[in-house]
């Protein structure tokens, strides 16, 4: 089938509408009508060269919509089924999937080519072949994906809103709940109020933390981060320092959570000095691959005994996790409709694609069929 698509065709060039052919499923997958895709940070890493990938791709991992067609063996979803796509696929047999790990599940590992996991490809256009990015492409009207990725939820569930927990939403809350493991009592700072960061003081909160702090340059996050559960909020690295060491009487914070869009060693190095003994410092956000932005003493965290972790997808298990969220905002206690500033046509994709660089926007939602 012609489908309409936004596609990077190299680094440092915007986003173009173009129309592609999209393969129907074969074997394990299943044909997706997309109704809503997020605009992330790590969209951006693509054009930036902050995550390698391969030209032309069709970006966007965070989408939901509603199953048009499954092929041979499927038997997660069927037609009408409405779905959130998770960025990470998860297979459920492979080392990690089975011990509970579906964030790193072996499927991961063509994420940033756009094929499938067998290399082969489902978008194409005058005989060449277009990635998808994370096997998704959300950024399209249609696409071919693995039943993987895919999560049913309730249809009755707003899929422009519900979209968020198909990456934003997990990885923040996880960040904070998962990899942080924020408890009762707790003081948690997090570093970059977007939408990933946003979560993260959505689930520090959930977990009762004491205080959660936001720290972020824009003031319009800053007021969000406080509706949404932050019991402070500051511009700077250097007045949430001064502000921890105040409130816990100088025992410092147990959890320093890193979501800012593209990391340096600045804002880790402030990370790791406003955790107290035993605290944990949880990278989220990344950099480059060849960036050395990591540069701690060691001897601090031998005497102080501080723990350093990454998290992808916040160390949650998709299957689950994206319909306990959904669960969760069904009853009250997680935003999500609160979390959308913007919406945009597709072909508007450039334009929220500067309001999110320009920090207008927590989290820019596309609807490919408006």
């Amino acid at each position: 089938m012609k489908i309409k698509a936004a596609v990077l065709t190299g680094p440092q060039r915007p986003f173009e509408i173009m129309e592609l052919d999209l393969d129907g499923p074969l074997g394990g997958e299943v044909l997706i009508r997309y109704t809503a895709a997020g605009v992330c940070h790590s969209d951006l890493h693509l054009p930036d060269g902050i995550i390698d990938a391969r030209f032309p791709i069709v970006p966007g991992h965070e989408g939901a919509g509603v199953i048009e067609e499954v092929g041979p063996g499927v038997t997660k979803v069927k037609p009408g089924d409405h779905v959130v796509c998770s960025f990470i696929p998860s297979c459920g047999h492979c080392r990690y999937c089975s011990t509970g790990r579906q964030s790193l599940c072996d499927l991961g590992a063509t994420l940033t080519e756009g094929s499938m996991p067998d290399g082969s490809f489902r978008l194409h256009r005058d005989g060449q072949d277009f990635g998808a990015m994370c096997m998704l492409g959300t950024f399209a009207e249609y696409g071919t994906v693995s039943e993987n990725s895919v999560v049913k939820v309730d249809p009755n569930l707003p899929l422009d809103s519900a979209v968020l927990v198909g990456c934003g939403v997990p990885t923040g809350w996880g960040t904070a709940v998962y990899a942080g493991g924020v408890r009762p009592g707790d003081t948690a700072v997090v570093y970059g109020i977007g939408g990933i960061g946003i979560n993260a003081v959505q689930g520090a909160a959930h977990a009762g933390a004491k205080y959660v702090v936001a720290v972020d340059p824009v003031p319009f996050k800053r007021e969000t981060a406080l509706k949404l559960g932050a019991t402070h909020a500051f511009e700077t690295a250097e007045e949430a320092q001064a502000a921890i060491v105040d409130l816990t009487w100088s025992q410092g914070a147990d959890q320093a959570l890193i979501t800012v869009g593209v990391v340096d060693s600045a804002v880790v190095t402030a990370a790791f000095e406003v955790l107290g003994k035993g605290g944990t410092m949880v990278l989220t956000g990344m950099a480059g691959r060849q960036d050395l932005n990591v540069k701690l003493p060691g001897q601090m965290v031998t005497l102080y005994e501080k723990t350093i972790r990454g998290s992808m997808f916040g160390s949650a298990n998709p299957q689950h996790d994206i319909g306990r969220l959904l669960g969760l905002y069904q009853a009250g206690p997680l935003k999500l409709d609160e979390l959308v500033t913007t919406k945009y046509s597709l072909e508007e994709i450039n334009q929220g694609s500067e309001d999110l660089r320009a920090g207008k926007n927590i989290r820019g939602v596309i609807l490919p069929h408006s």
